[in-house]
Formats: C-alpha cells, structure tokens, sequence
C-alpha cells in the first residue's frame, strides 16, 4: 500500500468496532467503562493493520481512563517490513457524558495521514475557528469576534441577525458569548462535541455557520484533516493549562506556541483521510442494535479526493 487512503476500510472498521462496543453503554451512566471499551476495541482493530502507525495526538493524557496515548504505535508490521508509516490523530469515544447519558454527538473518531504530517503535540486545548468554504480568507484568529462575524455575514450575504455561532457550553467562554450577543448574532451551545460543530459549519447546508472557542486540541487536529477534505476554513490556536504542559509541548513542537495554525499545518498533506462512526444519534446516527447483531453509520471523508461518503452496515454478532 502507498497511500493512507488505501487502508480507509481497516479505519473504518476500527471506528465501527470503537462506535459498537461503547455504544453498549450507551445510558448506562459510566462513561470510563463506555470510553475503555471503546479504546480496546479500536486497539484491537489497529493490530491487524499493515501499517507502521502512531498516535500523534490523543486525548490519553487528559482522561483518567485507558487510552491511546500520545506515542503509541500501532499496526502489525510482520510479513510488511516495508509498511507506509501513518499518523493518527484519534478520539474512540468523543463525548463520553453524551455515550454515558444517551445524548446527541456521541461518535467514534479519528484522522490519519503520512507520518510527520499530523501535529504531534501533548493533550492541550486549542482555541477555534471554523467555517465553510464561502468564508476561505475572510474569518481569522486574528480578528476578534466581532470582526469575524461580520466577515461571515458579509461572505454568506445575510443581515448579523441571522449568522448562526455555535460554540461549546464553558464556564471559559463567558467573555465570547458576551461578543455574541453584543454583534446580534445567534448563539448556539453545545454540551460536547465541536467535531460535529465544525464539520456542521463548513457545510453549506449545515445548521451553523461559524465555530468559536476554546476545545481539546486533538478533536481540533481531527477537525482540520475533516474540513481539508471538504474545502472549509480551519484556525488552531494552542491553549495550555499549565507550565508544565507549556513546558512538554516545548520538546514536542518544533515551531511558535503562539502560532495560529491554519488546516494545512495541523494536516500538512493531501492523502488524508477522515472517518467517524455515530455512537448517538446527532451528526451521524447512532449504533443501532439488531437481531443479527449492530448497524453502523459512518461517514469517510478523503482529503486528496475532497469527497464524503457515507457507510451503512450491519455487523454480525
């Protein structure tokens, strides 16, 4: 194999597994059991892989649960000594209160591209800002709230009033809802999820029209390969917690913290691709339980292709 995108179907099954096996908990109330089910099953799926594969971005670090650490590697290397080394930006279970409680969102999720493409950094957040593609040169970090949904208005041709943000419900996000409001602009929150957000937002059709905020840095890695391959606008900005997070990102990034990072530096390379299965039903619909077993959605998107396909298929038990 000589392209990520070749290995698309062992990625699909591994979020397909990761979606079926925590969907099982879904309402249950725990979301740790939900999350290493999750993992495990996705991890299972990974070591039959003939890829060289590594865990560039996780969210291992910031969970108190099993992982798939920063780091790890991944794939079963015999009989393909010459594999394609691959990154893996990878959440198994975004939304882990919305698997345990059986709220919106809930899916299985990763992004994977050529080794050294996808940003290796430790589980920090990341300040956002995500758009379709009319938005493309218009909306920037650099500008502040204000400025970007005026920008937006004016790309999408409709009066302030009607730009709908969406952003995550957070005591951190005080001071933006403010800006919100004050523009007149439409605020929608979320509980979890701004994967969901940011593909919502870069789709022409979709209920958002704008992403602001502060959200975990690997979900954002995620994000940028998906809106690559769908042609929207992608900012990242790092956001640490501590020093000693500072201090890890340091070895870790050879660049500016302060950098703003658009799409093409968190996913620097075109054979790329985005796959999530639904956990609950929101963005994709969730896992549903048959007699003969569980049906999927998932959802494929190929950067180099810049094409969106949809999957829905019954696993037997």
């Amino acid at each position: 194999m000589e392209d990520v995108s070749d290995l698309s179907d062992f990625f699909l099954e591994a979020v397909e597994k990761a979606a079926i096996a925590s969907a099982r908990w879904r309402g249950k109330g725990d979301k740790i059991k939900a999350d290493d089910a999750a993992v495990e099953a996705m991890r299972k799926t990974f070591d039959k892989v003939p890829f060289d594969g590594r865990v560039a971005i996780g969210e291992g670090e910031r969970d108190d649960a099993p992982m798939l650490y920063i780091g790890e590697q991944l794939g079963n290397m015999v009989n393909h000594p010459d594999a394609i080394a691959v990154d893996i930006a990878v959440d198994p279970l975004e939304c882990t209160n919305n698997c345990a409680f059986d709220k919106p969102n809930s899916i299985a999720v990763l992004a994977a591209a050529p080794r050294g493409t996808l940003l290796h950094a430790p589980d920090c957040y990341m300040d956002k800002i995500a758009g379709g593609p009319d938005l493309l040169g218009k909306i920037s970090l650099e500008g502040d709230v204000s400025y970007n949904i005026e920008q937006t208005a004016d790309a999408l041709d409709k009066p302030i009033s009607d730009v709908e943000i969406v952003s995550l419900d957070r005591e951190r996000h005080a001071s933006l809802f403010e800006e919100v409001k004050q523009t007149g602009a439409r605020l929608n929150l979320m509980t979890d999820g701004d994967i969901s957000a940011a593909i919502w937002a870069a789709q022409n059709d979709g209920p958002f029209d704008l992403l602001l905020g502060i959200g975990a840095a690997p979900e954002g890695v995620i994000s940028a390969a998906a809106l690559r391959g769908l042609g929207g606008c992608f900012e990242g900005k790092l956001v640490f917690r501590s020093q000693e997070e500072e201090k890890r990102a340091s070895t870790m990034i050879d660049d500016n913290l302060e950098k703003i990072w658009k799409k093409e530096d968190l996913c620097k390379s075109d054979d790329a691709v985005f796959v999530a299965s639904g956990v609950c039903d929101g963005y994709l619909p969730g896992v549903q339980f048959v007699d003969s077993g569980a049906q999927t959605f998932s959802e494929l998107i190929d950067v180099k292709q810049g094409s969106v396909s949809r999957f829905e298929r019954t696993h037997i038990a």
